[in-house]
């Protein structure tokens, strides 16, 4: 990992949280495990002032590229769960996709168990992206 532990934008931190909590009865094994696992990581989490926030790190609203060990490649907007839509690659940050990126940095490697199975995923590109009011939409 490229900065030691996942890094939050102190509003983006609280908002996610917020999320996790209301979204924790998933009965689908796979997404439930990818619920808790970012609740354990978000624990050691480095959480920023806006102004202090790496240019790299994944956060809401920022365009992601990944690709994985097997060759597959994706591109998204990790947006919240009211923004998402899937014609227009916006993935909510409550899909296990987006549960699996959310505060990981251009370059780290992330491995995370999807419902189709274990993948290793590199990130490739982040930019961020400012919305008109630059806020989260819940």
């Amino acid at each position: 990992m490229k900065y030691g532990s996942l890094i939050l934008e102190k509003k983006e931190f609280v908002t996610l949280k917020r999320l996790l909590n209301l979204s924790g009865n998933y009965k689908d094994a796979s997404r439930k495990n990818s619920v808790l696992r970012l609740q354990n990581e978000l624990e050691s989490a480095i959480v920023s002032n806006e102004d202090e926030m790496p240019d790299d790190v994944i956060r809401f609203n920022s365009e992601v590229t990944i690709v994985s060990n097997d060759g597959w490649e994706n591109s998204f907007q990790l947006v919240s769960p009211t923004e998402s839509n899937f014609s227009h690659k916006k993935l909510s940050v409550l899909t296990p996709m987006g549960l699996a990126v959310m505060g990981y940095a251009k370059g780290d490697v992330i491995d995370w168990e999807f419902p189709g199975g274990a993948k290793s995923l590199k990130v490739t590109e982040v930019k961020q992206v400012k919305t008109k009011s630059n806020q989260i939409q819940l």
